[in-house]
């Protein structure tokens, strides 16, 4: 076959295309244990930074992470519908329990009522991080929230005092948001806003809200975080979040619980 015919550019570039093809699959199946094994040890940075473990923006090596996890923190299986911590459930590996993957199965979880976090499904089971104190008694709680943003779902973590209405700290760790806008949710200085909130208002109702403009010290708005700058629908969406997760259809009952107010306490 001539090199300069048509059928044997046609062969060559098809033998390229297998090989290439080839190429990344291997890489793609043989770099796969290392990836599944970064994001779970960016799941526990998360963890760890929204519950005060580990400073902002600080680099603590896989061990240092496995170490400040392993000693201060618990992991429990939460049935949502109950509210209460579901001992006998079997959900595999806690750390890499995808909530979201799960819920969509049919006997994973359960269609969400309408809501404007645009949540469609509600899982089952979720994991709830107990961080504990110096003797081992629960001193803040992390529950896994999401809410629709601007283009996408913003996932992350609400830390809570152990009364189960003052936020300890709220972070995200995937979203679509738009740089420099939606994105500030990441943002350090904005995050340092959150704790000290609180989230239930004298009547029980959810009351945390993100307004437009700046909403002062937590003493003088204490329900109220500022607003992002050219961010409304990313505003939105994190007072969506709260509202939702936090309301009677999800985390309600496991507050109630938690607190000693509910009837499974």
């Amino acid at each position: 076959m001539q090199k300069n015919s048509i059928g044997y550019i046609v062969v060559f570039a098809g033998i390229v295309c297998v090989v290439c093809s080839a190429l990344v699959s291997v890489t793609a199946v043989s770099l796969k244990p290392r990836q599944d094994a970064n994001l779970l040890l960016d799941k526990q940075k998360k963890v760890l930074s929204v519950a005060g473990l580990i400073g902002e923006g600080s680099s603590p090596t896989a061990e240092e992470v496995e170490t400040i996890f392993s000693e201060n923190i618990d992991m429990q299986v939460i049935d949502v519908k109950n509210g209460t911590v579901a001992e006998g459930a079997d959900i595999g590996n806690l750390l890499a329990y995808d909530q979201q993957a799960v819920s969509k199965t049919s006997d994973g979880g359960y269609d969400a009522p309408k809501n404007k976090a645009k949540v469609a499904r509600i899982p089952n089971y979720v994991v709830m991080y107990t961080i504990k104190d110096g003797e081992g008694n629960p001193a803040q709680y992390v529950l896994p929230v999401e809410s629709m943003g601007l283009w996408g779902t913003m996932y992350g973590f609400l830390a809570l005092d152990t009364d189960g209405n003052t936020i300890k700290g709220l972070t995200f760790y995937k979203d679509k948001e738009t740089p420099g806008l939606g994105a500030e949710i990441n943002n350090p200085s904005w995050k340092a806003k959150w704790p000290g909130r609180l989230v239930y208002g004298e009547s029980g109702s959810v009351d945390i809200k993100v307004i437009k403009g700046a909403a002062g010290s937590v003493e003088e708005a204490p329900y109220n975080v500022d607003g992002l700058s050219g961010a409304t629908l990313t505003s939105n969406g994190v007072t969506n979040l709260f509202e939702f997760w936090m309301g009677e259809e999800v985390f309600g009952p496991l507050i109630a619980n938690l607190t000693g107010e509910g009837s499974n306490a």
